[in-house]
C-alpha cells in the first residue's frame, strides 16, 4: 500500500513540471510565430523611403521582395536535414539567432548588406516556419489543431503588426533604418523563451524525431505530393494577394490608406479562423469538407474583384480573407497526415521548400499577365484556375490518410 502511494505521488509531482513545461513551451511559440511575418510585412510600407535613401531601381526593390520566398524553399529543405544532425530545439534556437542577427544589420549600411542580412533573417524564418508543426506534433499531439490554430493567428497577427505599426515608428524613432531594426527585439525576446522551453522537452523530441528503422523518402508518396500542392497553391495566391491586391484597389480609385486597411483585412480574417475552425477541423476525421468550404468564399471574393472590385470591397476583402485562412488547415494537414514527429518534419521540409517554389512564381507571373493585358481580368482568371487546384488538391490533402 505504501508503495503505492510512493508511486502515486511520484506521477502526480512528475505532472507539475510536464505542465508547467508545456505551457512554457505555448508561450514560447506564439512568441516564436509572431516574428515569423514581420521581417516581410514591415519592409512594404517603408519601400519608397528605402529605394530615395539607398538610391536603388525597382529591380533592386523587386529582388527585395522575392528573396524570402525563395529563401523559404531553400532554407525549408535543409531543416529537417539540420534537424536531424544538432536536434530540434538547437535548430529553432540557432533560427531565431539569425533571424535576430538579419533583422539587426539589414538596415545598417547600404543596399548589398540590406539584401544579405535578408537572406539571414529569411533563413531563420524558413527553418522555424517547417519545426514548429514538428514541436506541435511532438509536445501537443492531443491539441494539434488548438496549437495550429494558436501557432497561425499569431503568426499572421505578426504579419498585420508588422504592416500596420512599423510606418508609424518610422517618426518618432529617426528613420526607416531604427524602425526595421527594433523588430528584431522582439526575435531577441521569443530566443530568451525558448530557450529554458526547448530545454525541458529536449529529450522527448529526440524520442519522437528519432528515425525509426530504415529512413524513406517521402518524394515516392503520392499523398505528400497532393500536401505539398496543396500548400504550394495556397501560398502562390497569398504572395499575389498580399503584393497585388493594393494596388488593384488603388486603380478603382481607392486611396492608398484605406487600400492598405483592407489587405490588412484579409490578414486578420485569418485570426479567428485559425482559432476556432482549425481545432474543430483537426477533431474530425476528414478536413475536406471545411477546406472546399474556405475554397468557395474564397473564390466568390475573387469573382467580386474581378467582376466589380470597388463596388464591396469590403466584402471582397473578407471573403478573400476567409479562403485566405486555409494557411492553417494547410499546417495542421501537415501534423495530421503523419504519423509521428519524424514524418512530421519531413512532409514539413517538402511542403513548404517545393510549396514556397511553387510561391515564388506567383506575384511575377500575375504582374506580367496584368502588363501584358493591361488589366486585372486574365491575371484574376489565372488566379481562379490555381484556385481550383488547391481546392482539389485539399480535398485530396484533407482525408483520414497517412504518408
Amino acid at each position: 500500500m505504501t508503495l503505492q502511494l510512493d508511486g502515486a505521488a511520484e506521477i502526480e509531482s512528475s505532472r507539475v513540471p510536464t505542465i508547467a513545461g508545456g505551457a512554457l513551451l505555448a508561450v514560447a511559440v506564439i512568441l516564436t510565430a509572431l516574428n515569423l511575418r514581420p521581417a516581410v510585412t514591415s519592409v512594404a510600407p517603408l519601400l519608397d523611403e528605402m529605394r530615395a535613401d539607398l538610391g536603388v531601381s525597382a529591380t533592386w526593390a523587386g529582388l527585395l521582395t522575392t528573396l524570402p520566398a525563395l529563401c523559404f524553399a531553400a532554407a525549408g529543405l535543409a531543416a529537417p536535414w539540420l534537424s536531424s544532425r544538432i536536434g530540434l530545439g538547437r535548430t529553432i534556437s540557432a533560427a531565431l539567432v539569425a533571424l535576430s542577427t538579419g533583422l539587426a544589420l539589414r538596415a545598417a549600411d547600404g543596399p548589398h548588406l540590406m539584401i544579405g542580412a535578408t537572406l539571414i533573417a529569411c533563413a531563420g524564418i524558413a527553418l522555424v516556419n517547417v519545426l514548429i508543426p514538428v514541436v506541435i506534433k511532438g509536445s501537443f499531439p492531443a491539441r494539434v489543431g488548438l496549437m495550429t490554430g494558436i501557432y497561425t493567428a499569431a503568426l499572421q497577427g505578426g504579419g498585420a503588426l508588422g504592416s500596420a505599426v512599423t510606418p508609424g515608428l518610422e517618426e518618432p524613432v529617426g528613420g526607416w533604418r531604427t524602425a526595421l531594426a527594433l523588430w528584431a527585439v522582439v526575435a531577441v525576446i521569443a530566443l530568451v523563451a525558448w530557450i529554458p522551453a526547448s530545454r525541458r522537452h529536449r529529450g522527448a523530441w529526440v524520442l519522437n524525431t528519432q528515425p525509426s528503422g530504415q529512413r524513406r523518402s517521402l518524394l515516392r508518396s503520392r499523398l505528400a505530393w497532393t500536401v505539398t500542392l496543396f500548400f504550394g497553391c495556397q501560398s502562390f495566391m497569398a504572395y499575389i494577394v498580399m503584393g497585388w491586391l493594393p494596388q488593384v484597389f488603388i486603380d478603382t480609385g481607392i486611396d492608398k490608406l484605406q487600400a492598405g486597411i483592407l489587405v490588412g483585412l484579409t490578414s486578420l480574417i485569418g485570426v479567428p479562423v485559425a482559432l476556432v475552425l482549425t481545432p474543430l477541423a483537426a477533431r474530425s476525421s476528414s478536413q475536406s469538407g471545411w477546406i472546399v468550404g474556405l475554397g468557395t468564399m474564397g473564390i466568390a471574393g475573387v469573382v467580386g474583384l474581378m467582376i466589380a472590385p470597388g463596388a464591396q470591397p469590403i466584402l471582397w476583402s473578407i471573403l478573400v480573407g476567409v479562403g485566405m485562412s486555409v494557411f492553417s488547415m494547410a499546417l495542421a494537414v501537415i501534423a495530421l497526415r503523419s504519423r509521428n514527429a519524424e514524418d512530421t518534419a519531413q512532409l514539413s521540409g517538402m511542403a513548404q521548400g517545393f510549396g514556397y517554389l511553387i510561391a515564388a512564381i506567383g506575384p511575377f507571373l500575375f504582374g506580367l499577365l496584368h502588363d501584358v493585358t493591361h488589366g486585372w481580368t486574365v491575371p484574376w482568371v489565372m488566379f481562379l484556375s490555381v484556385y481550383a487546384v488547391q481546392i482539389c488538391a485539399g480535398a485530396l490533402a484533407g482525408r483520414n490518410r497517412y504518408v
